[in-house]
């Protein structure tokens, strides 16, 4: 008789990266079999450097020590939004491609998505304001505290959107704006 070891889920973490030249959002959740756990979201603060070069430099190095720390499998990332600004597009163009590059010189694979898809993916709404996504985002994984930068948890909502998008996504829609709303009356403000 053969006898057949059982399953161990795999276990996968996703680098979650919202990219910009004054604050990167970072991520990194573990994806075990249906289990999810964040083990780090936080934050690059490059305010107080005003070369952008250096920033960019800030932004590849740190992007490899967290690759090097926690040695994500995958990297998903925000795409750049179309704005009217167009020197600010391409600013945070360059550190989306810093970030990239950054995994690249890695192996690391990565994955691009665009806000709204991001959005709908965590909230079922395509046009959710950042505090929005950041509510259902403390919701699904528990979290007592809402951060102080949203582009924290902008880059959580990256790392299980891709999650989500890799056909792992039993949760996924099961929580509408409107549903936590209904459940949490009291977060509801009346202004």
């Amino acid at each position: 008789m053969i006898k057949t070891l059982p399953l161990v889920p795999s276990e996968k973490i996703i680098l979650g990266i919202d990219p910009g030249t004054n604050i990167m959002g970072y991520a990194l959740l573990v994806v075990k079999g249906s289990k999810m756990q964040v083990l780090k979201y936080d934050v690059i603060n490059l305010k107080s450097l005003t070369n952008h070069a250096v920033k960019l430099k800030k932004i590849f190095d740190r992007t490899q020590e967290l690759i090097t720390e926690y040695l994500p499998d995958e990297m998903a990332i925000e795409a750049p939004f179309y704005g009217t600004n167009v020197q600010s597009m391409l600013k945070l163009g360059r550190a989306q491609g810093v970030a990239i590059a950054a995994a690249l010189s890695r192996d690391i694979p990565y994955v691009e998505y665009a806000p709204k898809k991001v959005k709908q993916s965590i909230t079922g709404n395509g046009n959710a304001s950042k505090e929005q996504v950041a509510q259902m985002l403390l919701q699904i994984f528990k979290i007592a505290e809402m951060p102080k930068l949203f582009d924290a948890t902008d880059a959580l909502a990256v790392a299980l959107c891709h999650h989500y998008q890799r056909g792992n996504n039993s949760q996924a829609g099961t929580k509408s704006w409107k549903s936590f709303l209904t459940d949490n009356p009291s977060r509801i403000s009346s202004k």
